[in-house]
């Protein structure tokens, strides 16, 4: 599907699509108050800091940006834009914005809006982990070298936006769908005064009406959103502190409508089996990859044979069972759906005994002692201390700390600080279906940032040239050799081994049986649960 729609979209042709519509066998309803649930609080709602699987839904619903994905798949189409135009050598962009948008302060959305917040997106002085995706943009180095402004983004009038790259990118659609192309008002993140992830204004489909520290956030219908009868539901409450096991009990009680963090796996096989199991369980393959991050700036771990090591000394086998099977091994970042995943790479094959002889070779014949990052929501404790028992076999001893996801978060965002981190329960999701996005944030130099993502610290100068070459071949016959090359680059880089690639985990969500909609919007390739479209059906 993205080969399509990137043949139909890279000719200099005007594009206008339908607005979003929902995927549902069943009618959907307007009207209903939803209760989620999640173990961990948010820590923000700010769409330029924002980039974990829990916030992610929120700031989407929260904020419109120029593109967005069809409900439930993988395919970008126009949103606050209501058309747009793209040169046939692929380096201009002209956005043509709908009119009469407004914020939720009620203030219009106008083109330099949009600029602004791209702009803000960018600067190093926002701290956010997203800056990278706007790559392209002619005028990006001189912002992130202290420029304020963009350059290549033009405003000829309140409902224009012009984007002028510097080179062709493959990606670029999508990375206008993202949420760190959000757009937000100026003057709201200017009076909020470095608070504005708490205190969030957008023009999407939800206001933000309550958030208590702790306990809960309040989303309500924006009634004023553009496009006529989206979303469907009145209201979301999103009830924070909640154990899995605890929020699943309740959803059987009726109490709940989605357990947000899941189905634990102890309870995951009597849910399955129960009368209401198949109307309960949406269980689904995803665009995901959980990984151990070697920190390649921290000792030992700036040795590659310590490294390489290591991805000999994890049975991956045993981590799946842990998961009831919902998850199969995995031996590179790509996982097997996205475009560039090699079916003949075979990575590093658990043996402790090789294991042991390479660590010998790298100068720790005895091991060593490291620490072990892990979240603190089952089963990613029991996971890591599986990781920490498999370590012990090969002589590493490492203490395990299970903390809260924001906690984790930030010690890998923090250079030095975090040897080891077990990735389960945000491992990464595809942003959007390009081998590019597990890339960039994940992997390349532009990660590898104070409050980034690339919690290796690992930066190839030279992948990071050989990963602009394969997003600048923006030209639809060439799809099948950017693939590839992308696919060249995931293998290469285990080479150097910054990562223990451990499963490529299916999700697997409990909603209650009064909500409706399709399974494909519970489990959104793009927004993990898409508030958007789904609904009540009682």
């Amino acid at each position: 599907m993205f080969k399509r729609w990137l043949q139909q979209t890279t000719m200099a042709t005007m594009v206008a699509l339908a607005p979003l519509s929902v995927m549902a066998q069943e009618t959907p309803k307007q009207g209903g108050d939803i209760v989620v649930t999640y173990k961990d609080d948010i820590t923000t709602l700010d769409p330029a800091i924002g980039y974990d699987w829990v916030n992610w839904s929120m700031i989407k619903s929260l904020y419109s940006r120029l593109m967005d994905y069809a409900p439930g798949t993988p395919n970008p189409v126009p949103s606050l834009a209501e058309s747009f135009t793209v040169s046939p050598d692929g380096l201009i962009y002209t956005f043509k914005l709908h009119r009469g948008v407004k914020f939720s302060n009620g203030r219009e959305v106008v083109a330099s809006d949009v600029k602004y917040s791209i702009e803000r997106a960018v600067d190093p002085k926002t701290q956010g982990p997203g800056a990278g995706f706007f790559g392209a943009i002619k005028g990006f180095e001189d912002e992130t070298g202290g420029k304020t402004t963009l350059s290549g983004i033009e405003t000829p009038d309140d409902s224009t936006v012009i984007f002028n790259l510097s080179r062709p990118d493959a990606t670029f659609l999508h990375v206008l769908a993202i949420n760190f192309a959000s757009v937000v008002p100026k003057e709201a993140v200017e009076a909020a005064a470095g608070d504005f992830g708490k205190k969030p204004v957008g023009s999407g489909t939800f206001i933000l009406k309550d958030w208590t520290i702790g306990q809960q956030l309040v989303f309500e219908r924006n009634k004023d959103y553009f496009v006529k009868g989206v979303p469907y539901i009145d209201s979301f409450k999103v009830e924070v502190g909640q154990e899995p096991l605890v929020a699943l009990l309740r959803l059987q009680k009726g109490e709940v409508d989605i357990a947000g963090d899941g189905i634990p796996p102890a309870k995951f096989l009597e849910i399955k089996n129960s009368a209401d199991g198949a109307q309960m369980i949406v269980d689904g393959e995803q665009l995901h990859t959980g990984y151990i991050t070697l920190n390649t700036k921290v000792k030992p771990f700036d040795n590659v044979k310590v490294r390489q090591a290591l991805n000999m000394a994890i049975n991956k086998e045993r981590i799946t069972r842990i998961l009831n099977g919902r998850a199969t091994p995995a031996n590179q970042p790509l996982p097997p759906l996205m475009p560039g995943y090699d079916k003949s790479f075979t990575g590093y094959a658990y043996d402790v005994a090789k294991a042991k002889a390479l660590l010998a070779e790298a100068g720790y014949p005895d091991g060593f002692e490291t620490v072990l990052y892990s979240t603190n929501t089952d089963p990613q404790p029991r996971i890591a201390q599986a990781i920490q028992q498999d370590l012990a076999a090969v002589g590493v001893k490492a203490e395990v700390r299970a903390l809260a996801q924001a906690n984790v978060i930030s010690a890998g965002g923090t250079e030095g600080e975090a040897p080891m981190i077990w990735s389960g329960g945000m491992a990464w999701i595809a942003d959007f279906p390009d081998p590019s996005n597990f890339y960039g944030p994940i992997l390349g130099c532009a990660g590898a940032v104070p409050g980034g993502w690339n919690w290796s610290w690992y930066c190839n100068a030279d992948l990071d040239k050989r990963a602009v070459a394969a997003d600048s071949m923006s030209d639809p016959a060439k799809v099948a050799e950017r693939t590839a090359a992308w696919g060249k680059i995931f293998t290469d880089i285990m080479a150097d081994a910054p990562w223990i690639p451990v499963i490529n985990e299916r999700r697997v969500v409990a909603k209650s049986l009064r909500m409706g909609g399709a399974d494909n919007i519970y489990i959104d390739p793009t927004r993990v649960i898409n508030y958007d479209a789904i609904f009540v059906k009682q």
